[in-house]
């Protein structure tokens, strides 16, 4: 068989781009939280701006968006760029806008800014036309977040709030934050992953030494020789960025070897016989097994040819399958024994679902090997039928595609149209896809 590997130009979009706008940005609002909504929506990232987006079709209006950041995917797009990473590993037809109704798509938007692009870029739409893998400039990606949160009305509608606590009722749910609190009818909890933590064993006195970090945390400067722990993508970034600027690195691979794949997920699950898997039917165990192969750490293609040449040519180390045992200041001690010594060690161990513990009380939450107890049908908390997630939480439901952009647009169908239901309107049939119609059916 011919393994295709795209040429590395890929990952070397421009960044920082005058787009058109369809209105001057103007600042957050900075008055109070509102009191009442009929839907607060926990984080404004790509999963947030698309349940934002479906409620305003189907006429949810009193909504409010609460983040940390007041920019729609503004936190997701500040790790994205502490990375320099310029593509995002998601194809044209994964995109927060809304699944069955006619706006316009992010391939779409893509060629509408055709004088835009770059001659590479031109053709990754071209294959994405096509129907063939391609790539999104992160770029791109951004002013298409901006289109759809001008188009929908979410630049408003979000608040600067760090939530603390949900308090579920019987007739509502009160969001705690260190900005006020707001009663809603409904909440949707949209709070993406976060860095999974090193064994506490690796640190020498029980703590994260100084001269370590996290592959979200900007690098100093001034490093010559860095170590990073990590197989995924992060990490190939991390090399990649510190390969370009002079220095050398030291990789260490806890496998035996590097995954390099297209998706991070095997494309069938982004498919509805893929998520049929994941029924209620189908055994917990045997869901629980295929999340854990399925999650493992890849690396895109288009990394292969530039960090295969840097091991050949001595600025890249590889250390396969010899786990680390010890990180220290600058050192990494490994289990057969040897040490790796850098300027600066930096943590890319993959990321976890954030599931709503921590927020919801533990008894509403419920669940068991690390994710929630989820109506099926609904995505609502079994317990907390009030309060919904979308994202990664939803993997034990919809596969291992609801990490994914692409799913969030599946979770965001089902979510938005049980919602819509139960405040008393329906999707208007005339406009909404299939998706939708089929979920306000069976509410």
């Amino acid at each position: 068989m011919t393994l295709f590997v795209p040429d590395p130009v890929l990952l070397t979009s421009p960044r920082g781009r005058p787009w058109p706008r369809l209105s001057t940005p103007e600042p957050p609002p900075s008055g109070p939280l509102p009191a009442h909504a009929d839907v607060a929506i926990v984080g404004a990232g790509p999963a947030g701006l698309s349940i934002a987006g479906a409620l305003w079709h189907l006429g949810v209006r009193e909504v409010v968006l609460l983040d940390r950041d007041t920019r729609p995917c503004g936190r997701f797009l500040d790790r994205v760029d502490v990375l320099r990473q310029r593509v995002l590993r998601s194809p044209y037809g994964h995109h927060p806008g809304v699944e069955g109704y006619r706006d316009c798509e992010l391939l779409d938007f893509a060629r509408l800014h055709w004088a835009r692009l770059t001659r590479v870029e031109r053709r990754e739409v071209r294959m994405a036309q096509a129907g063939h893998r391609s790539v999104v400039p992160v770029d791109v990606f951004e002013a298409y977040c901006h289109h759809l949160a001008a188009v929908h009305g979410v630049n408003d509608r979000v608040r600067r709030a760090t939530v603390s606590r949900l308090h579920p009722q019987p007739d509502a749910v009160t969001v705690h934050t260190d900005a006020g609190g707001v009663r809603a009818r409904f909440v949707v909890l949209c709070l993406g992953e976060h860095p999974r933590d090193a064994p506490a064993g690796w640190w020498p006195r029980g703590r994260q030494p100084s001269g370590v970090s996290r592959w979200d945390e900007p690098l100093p400067g001034g490093i010559g020789t860095l170590t990073v722990i990590g197989g995924g993508l992060s990490a190939a970034h991390l090399v990649a960025n510190a390969l370009d600027g002079g220095g050398r690195v030291h990789w260490i691979v806890r496998p035996p070897h590097e995954r390099y794949q297209c998706n991070d997920v095997d494309a069938a699950f982004f498919r509805a016989e893929g998520r049929a898997r994941f029924t209620a039917s189908i055994p917990w165990a045997d869901r629980l097994a295929v999340m854990r192969r399925e999650r493992r750490a890849s690396v895109m293609f288009e990394f292969r040819p530039l960090l295969r040449a840097a091991e050949a040519d001595g600025r890249l180390r590889v250390h396969r399958g010899v786990p680390p045992t010890r990180v220290g200041t600058g050192t990494v001690r490994l289990a057969d024994g040897s040490t790796v010594r850098a300027d600066h060690v930096v943590l890319a161990l993959g990321t976890v679902p954030t599931t709503g513990a921590g927020l919801l009380p533990a008894s509403a939450v419920g669940g068991a090997d690390g994710w929630p107890d989820l109506d099926d049908r609904t995505l609502g908390y079994r317990r907390a039928p009030r309060v919904f997630a979308i994202g990664s939480a939803a993997g034990m439901i919809l596969g291992p595609a609801a990490r994914n952009i692409d799913g969030h647009r599946v979770a965001t169908a089902r979510v938005a149209g049980v919602i819509a239901a139960r405040l008393g309107g329906a999707p208007r049939s005339s406009q909404a896809g299939e998706p939708l119609r089929e979920v306000g059916a069976s509410v």
